[in-house]
C-alpha cells in the first residue's frame, strides 16, 4: 500500500490544527460576504485566489452559507449563524424546488439540513415555527430529487443526473442525504393517481444501482475491472432501461478514475450505512429492492459495505504516500512523474494536478467507515480506515493545502474542477493548475474540521441525520 498511515494519530492530537483551520476560515468567509455580488451568480471555485462564478449547474451555493453554519459550530461564534441563516432564507428556496439537478443534498442539506441540526442539539434556540420552516424546506427538498427518475431493466431505478434521464452519476451519492432526511420527517413523494412513492426505497434502489453499475469489484467486468474502481456516468438505454457502458464527464477517460467521484462513493456509502443502523428492521424491510437483492435487509447493508471497502481499498492503492490523490487515476501525464506514489504528492509538479478536495471528502468517509467498522467488532480494517482518514486530515489542515494568505479566499488549495473543460486556472510559468479552491472543497475540509473536533470534545457525532433525531433535552 503506498499511503504512509499515520497509526499514531488521534483526533485529540489534531486539535491544534483544527483550531488553526476554523482560525484561517473565519476571514475567508467573511471576505466573501463582504466582496461576493449573488447577482453574479453562485461562487463555484477562485481564479487568483479570488472566487468566480462558473454557469453550468447551481450546485455550491449550499456550500458557501453551509460554511458559515459549521463555522459558527465549531466557535460558537454568532455573526456566522446569522450569515449562514439569513443567507439561506434569501437565496436558498429555489434550490428547495429546482427540478433540474442531482444536487438537492448538497445544497439543501449543508443550509437548511444543518440550521435544523443546530436547532435539534441545542445549540441555537429551540424555535418551532422555525423549525417547521426548515422540515419543509427539506421535506420538499428530498421529493424533488426523488423525483429525477429513471426505470431500468430490473424494475428497479436511479436518480438520474443532470445530462439527463440516460446518465447516473456517481456524485449523486452523497445527494441521498436529501431523501434520508425527507423520509425520517415522515414524508413522500406523491405520483400520478395519488401514488405513495417511499424516500427510502428510492434511495436504496439508487444506491444499488450506484453499486452494481458505477463500482468495479475485480471480477471481469471489462478489461479494465480492477477492485475500487469507479465510473464517473454510467449510461443506460431508455428504450429498454439496460445497462450500455461507462463514461466520464470531469475525470479522463470512463476506464480511468476520477478521484473527486470515488471519493463521492466513499463517503456516500459510509454515511448511508450509519444511516441505515438508525433504522427498524421494519422500514428497512419495507425498502429492499426484492427484483435484485434478497428480501432481508442484510443484504443491502452488506452491499453498501461491500461498494465502501472496495473504492476505500482503492483509494489508499492509488494516493500518494501522505494521502493526496491525483485528480485521475489514469491522467495522461502521470507517467512522466515516476514513482509518485512512494512519496508525498507535489501539488507543484508539472504533469498533473493533484485534486485536494477529493482528498477531504475521501478523509471523512475513511473516519466514518472504520467507526462503523470497529463498531461491529471489525477493529482491524475499522483501525486501518480510520487511521488513514486521520492521516489524510494531517495532511490537509496545514500547508500547503491549508491556505494561510490573507488575500486568499479560498480555504483549502491545490482543488481541481473540471480539468478536461480546462476551467482550471493555470497561472504563468505554470503547466499544471494549483494554487486554487474551490467551494465543495473548503466546505467539506470544515465539515472534516468539524467532525474531528467533536469528537475529540467527545460531543455528539456529527451527522446528516442529526437534523431527525430527537431533541437535546436540558
Amino acid at each position: 500500500m503506498p499511503m504512509q498511515i499515520d497509526y499514531r494519530l488521534t483526533p485529540q492530537k489534531l486539535l491544534r490544527k483544527i483550531a488553526r483551520v476554523f482560525e484561517l476560515s473565519a476571514a475567508k468567509i467573511l471576505s466573501i460576504e463582504k466582496k461576493w455580488n449573488p447577482a453574479q451568480g453562485t461562487p463555484v471555485f477562485t481564479v487568483k485566489g479570488k472566487y468566480t462564478s462558473r454557469g453550468w449547474t447551481e450546485w455550491t451555493q449550499g456550500f458557501q452559507f453551509g460554511s458559515a453554519l459549521l463555522q459558527f459550530d465549531a466557535t460558537g461564534d454568532s455573526e456566522f449563524l446569522d450569515i449562514g441563516r439569513a443567507k439561506t432564507v434569501e437565496l436558498m428556496a429555489t434550490h428547495v424546488s429546482h427540478v433540474g439537478v442531482h444536487d438537492h443534498g448538497f445544497n439543501n442539506i449543508s443550509t437548511y439540513g444543518n440550521l435544523l441540526r443546530l436547532m435539534r442539539e441545542g445549540k441555537i434556540p429551540q424555535n418551532d415555527r422555525e423549525q417547521e420552516f426548515y422540515e419543509l424546506a427539506l421535506k420538499v427538498s428530498g421529493a424533488v430529487q426523488a423525483a429525477r427518475w429513471t426505470r431500468i431493466s430490473d424494475g428497479q431505478g436511479f436518480i438520474y443526473s443532470f445530462n439527463g434521464p440516460h446518465s447516473l452519476f456517481i456524485d449523486t451519492m452523497r445527494s441521498l442525504r436529501s431523501l434520508a432526511i425527507g423520509h425520517s420527517l415522515g414524508h413522500v413523494l406523491m405520483g400520478e393517481r395519488d401514488q405513495r412513492i417511499s424516500l427510502l426505497q428510492r434511495l436504496i434502489q439508487h444506491a444499488t444501482a450506484t453499486a452494481r453499475y458505477a463500482i468495479y469489484y475485480g471480477k471481469g467486468r471489462d478489461a479494465y475491472d480492477v477492485r475500487g474502481r469507479t465510473a464517473h456516468e454510467s449510461i443506460f438505454n431508455l428504450n429498454d432501461g439496460h445497462y450500455r457502458c461507462p463514461n466520464s464527464q470531469q475525470g479522463y477517460s470512463p476506464f480511468t478514475t476520477w478521484t473527486r467521484g470515488l471519493a463521492w462513493a466513499i463517503l456516500g456509502f459510509a454515511e448511508e450505512l450509519e444511516y441505515l443502523a438508525t433504522l427498524g428492521e421494519t422500514d428497512l424491510a419495507g425498502s429492499v429492492p426484492s427484483a435484485s437483492l434478497s428480501r432481508d435487509a442484510r443484504a443491502v447493508k452488506t452491499m453498501f459495505l461491500d461498494a465502501a471497502q472496495a473504492t476505500s481499498d482503492f483509494y489508499l492503492e492509488n494516493c500518494s504516500a501522505d494521502g493526496i490523490p491525483m485528480w485521475d487515476t489514469g491522467a495522461p501525464n502521470l507517467h512522466r512523474l515516476g514513482d509518485y506514489l512512494s512519496k508525498p504528492a507535489d501539488p507543484f509538479n508539472t504533469c498533473e494536478p493533484v485534486d485536494s478536495s477529493a482528498a477531504a471528502i475521501a478523509a471523512q468517509g475513511l473516519i466514518r467507515l472504520g467507526n462503523y467498522l470497529a463498531a461491529r467488532q471489525e477493529n482491524g480494517s475499522g483501525t486501518l480506515y480510520r487511521q488513514a482518514g486521520l492521516t489524510v486530515a494531517n495532511t490537509l489542515f496545514q500547508e500547503p493545502y491549508l491556505s494561510t494568505g490573507s488575500k486568499h479566499q479560498g480555504l483549502l488549495l491545490h482543488s481541481v474542477y473540471h480539468r478536461p473543460n480546462g476551467w482550471d486556472y493555470i497561472a504563468p510559468g505554470q503547466k499544471a493548475p494549483n494554487g486554487e479552491s474551490s467551494m465543495w472543497g473548503d466546505y467539506h475540509l470544515r465539515e472534516l474540521a468539524l467532525f474531528l473536533l467533536r469528537e475529540a470534545k467527545a460531543e455528539k457525532c456529527l451527522s446528516f441525520f442529526g437534523s431527525v433525531l430527537p431533541l437535546v433535552k436540558s
